[in-house]
């Protein structure tokens, strides 16, 4: 892609205004909590209080919309504490620019290698130091300074404190994550009666996977709804899979596959009603349609075989569903008995056992997280690392802006420094979309609130009310773009520094210009220090075959070593294929708009071979789905089919790193091998073959790729 055109794309896509589900109690209680914190300052202290007290309020209550399934009221004191150190110690030196200077960019560095801990801790960090550039300007002497220090951390205080006395739907973002996990399986099951061997976007599993693990004050106080249903919508997908797909025995017409599709509608009816349930902490309504569906004898006369056991399962995996979904007013640590024998007896005709809830994941404390982070931060600190990059361009990039606002006869140059601290991001898209969005917001933002300064000339107290309007909206439309945010944010600024005159000095064209300056410095720093996903591609892709190589070779092994669907190798496996897919999404998603020519992978051959790699993954899964019962007749061959795919995959990730091309010399052997005598077994030997086919298919992708550069 061309610079022009990827300058366009990003520009388009930082001025984009998406259509969100607003939470107007949620912003109402961030923004009354502002009004608290700068209300009561401005009574006992004056508008220089008021206005640090303020920001507290106002970034602790942003850190409380982050995408965290941590407490909201632990990341508000977070934030508020954090940042009370920054100005602090900030304004320590901020008497002599050369220390300050050097605090600013070992402070900046270090919020660079905070987004090593995941886009939270970033985007906390980023802002403390966007944030301390104004504050430390505010305090006359290191007593108010370490006054204003404490009243930044009463407003994170009183945002905590608002969010438990104040709740507005409990555990609202567990129960979205679980309940579109189950609505994917919906979809996923109505999709699978047009297109059998439809593929399942695993990232609704995953995060509702990553919302299920609490710190230990949140296992006490988990609705029991939140606790096992996720388990279950794992081992619905390769059922689903499993009943609709034509290998394992199900002809593509005929009443079989009639049957099967009246059962895979039943179940999105079911699925979607426990999803309906969970995110409102209602009681599951079935459709009765659905549910004499599922009941009806005729499916034990209609289907036979591998497919009779899969309606047999799915059916009672659906009931476990609508069993754990039921709001309970018990929580998880008291129910955990009800919840183990919650399982209907239908089960035990799966032969696999009864359905057990999963176990409690564990989240650390943010004390026990400290040493965690630290070991991810070092990490990250090599050559190649794109954290490392972000935190070296970030760090670098703020430091220069702050010298050119110091240098330039505007005041306040802090607005530059700032702007290149909140844009910047360790991909580039982000960075340039946020670098124009927070531009045109700026523009309008400053642009309207000074109009509205110059015409009502308002006062402190009317400034004051003005900058909570502002925050509520900014708090409003969060989610919708980041350009329509920074429209109020900047004028929430204006109004805040107006409390006590300091919002007059500047111009628009001054603020508009510095905004521009720090937008620009980061735009040209990721330029000229770029950390492009581009030529990293085939690693991604060689880490995705690597593990579903590894995922396919342990479910094999399983039967010529049968130990039942509860293997926690298998699980472990599957986990590692799906971090790793993700990975490879993400990657392709951030490469996409770079202006940058493709080194070994075009557009097509990323298509490819990741529609390659996912079929490669579903004939696991449909493996998965039939693993034998524990106790049940070892099938030798699966240990050398197994052995043979670990050692193909392994190689093969290896030469794609290489950029050479991929042999699986040692699958398409056991295949030969097989051509006279293929194992007993209704699925083992055409799952082996598809598995050969899906890799070919990825050496044909790679090895166009190639020829086409």
């Amino acid at each position: 892609m061309s610079w022009l055109r990827a300058l366009k794309e990003t520009a388009r896509s930082g001025l984009t205004v998406e259509r969100r589900r607003l939470e107007p109690a949620i912003a109402a209680r961030a923004a009354l909590g502002l009004a608290l914190v700068v209300g009561f300052s401005l009574a006992l202290f004056g508008p220089a209080v008021a206005v640090s007290s303020a920001f507290g309020a106002f970034q602790a209550a942003i850190a409380t919309f982050q995408r965290s399934w941590r407490p909201r009221p632990t990341l508000a004191l977070a934030s508020g504490a954090s940042l009370a150190v920054s100005t602090f110690l900030g304004y320590l030196t901020g008497a002599h620019q050369a220390f300050f200077l050097v605090l600013l960019v070992l402070w900046t560095f270090l919020s660079g290698l905070a987004w090593a801990a995941g886009p939270t801790a970033g985007i906390i960090a980023s802002s403390n130091v966007a944030m301390m550039l104004v504050t430390v300007t505010l305090p006359t002497s290191v007593a108010t300074a370490a006054g204003h220090a404490v009243m930044i951390f009463a407003g994170g205080v009183v945002q905590a404190v608002l969010v438990v006395v104040l709740p507005v739907r409990r555990w609202g973002a567990q129960r979205d994550a679980l309940a579109d996990a189950l609505a994917a399986e919906a979809d996923y099951a109505r999709r699978l009666r047009h297109d059998p061997v439809a593929p399942f976007d695993p990232v609704p599993l995953m995060t509702a996977r990553s919302a299920a693990a609490v710190t230990p004050r949140q296992a006490r106080r988990r609705p029991a709804e939140l606790h096992g249903a996720r388990g279950l919508a794992e081992r619905i997908r390769p059922v689903l899979a499993s009943l609709a797909d034509p290998a394992v025995g199900v002809p593509e017409e005929g009443p079989q596959r009639a049957r099967v599709r009246e059962l895979l509608a039943a179940a999105a009816a079911v699925l979607d009603a426990a999803a309906h349930a969970i995110r409102h902490g209602e009681p599951v309504t079935l459709p009765p349609p659905a549910v004499a569906v599922l009941r009806t004898p005729d499916t034990d006369a209609i289907l036979t075989g591998p497919s009779r056991r899969a309606a047999l399962r799915l059916a009672a995996l659906l009931g476990d569903v609508v069993e754990t979904a039921e709001p309970r007013t018990e929580t998880t640590e008291t129910t955990g008995a009800t919840e183990a024998t919650a399982t209907p007896a239908t089960t035990s005709t799966t032969g696999h056992g009864p359905a057990s809830p999963a176990s409690t994941r564990a989240r650390p404390t943010l004390v026990r997280l400290v040493p965690l982070v630290v070991a991810k931060a070092r990490a990250e600190l090599r050559r190649d690392s794109p954290v490392l990059r972000h935190a070296i361009r970030v760090s670098v990039v703020t430091a220069a802006g702050y010298l050119l606002g110091a240098v330039l006869p505007f005041g306040h140059g802090y607005w530059a420094p700032m702007a290149s601290v909140m844009v910047m991001r360790p991909d580039f898209s982000q960075t340039y979309a946020r670098s124009v969005a927070r531009f045109g917001g700026t523009l309008v933002g400053v642009a309207l609130a000074t109009a509205v300064v110059r015409s009502a000339d308002p006062g402190t107290y009317l400034s004051a009310a003005l900058a909570v309007v502002c925050a509520f909206a900014m708090y409003l439309l969060m989610r919708t773009g980041y350009a329509a945010g920074q429209v109020f944010v900047a004028a929430y600024v204006v109004f805040l520094l107006g409390m006590e005159g300091a919002g007059l000095t500047q111009t628009v064209r001054d603020r508009v210009t510095l905004t521009l300056l720090g937008g620009i410095l980061a735009m040209l720093a990721y330029a000229v220090y770029p950390a492009w996903e581009t030529p990293r591609l085939r690693g991604r892709l060689a880490d995705w075959l690597a593990s579903v190589g590894r995922y396919a070779a342990v479910v094999t092994a399983r039967y010529a070593d049968p130990a039942g669907t509860g293997s926690p190798d298998v699980r472990e496996a599957l986990l590692d294929t799906r971090a790793a897919r993700i990975a490879w999404q993400e990657a392709v998603e951030r490469a996409t708009h770079e202006p940058v020519r493709h080194r070994g992978l075009s557009h097509a051959a990323v298509e490819q071979a990741d529609h390659a790699l996912a079929e490669f993954g579903r004939v696991a899964m449909l493996l998965e789905a039939h693993l034998p019962e524990h106790g049940a007749p070892p099938l030798p061959p699966a240990a050398t089919l197994a052995e043979s795919l670990r050692r193909a995959t392994e190689r093969g990730a290896k030469e794609v790193r290489e950029r050479k091309e991929p042999h699986w010399d040692d699958l398409r052997e056991t295949l030969d091998a097989w051509s006279d005598d293929p194992p007993d077994h209704f699925l083992l030997h055409k799952g082996a073959t598809l598995f050969l086919e899906a890799l070919d298919e990825v050496t044909t992708a790679l090895m166009e790729s190639t020829r086409a550069r």
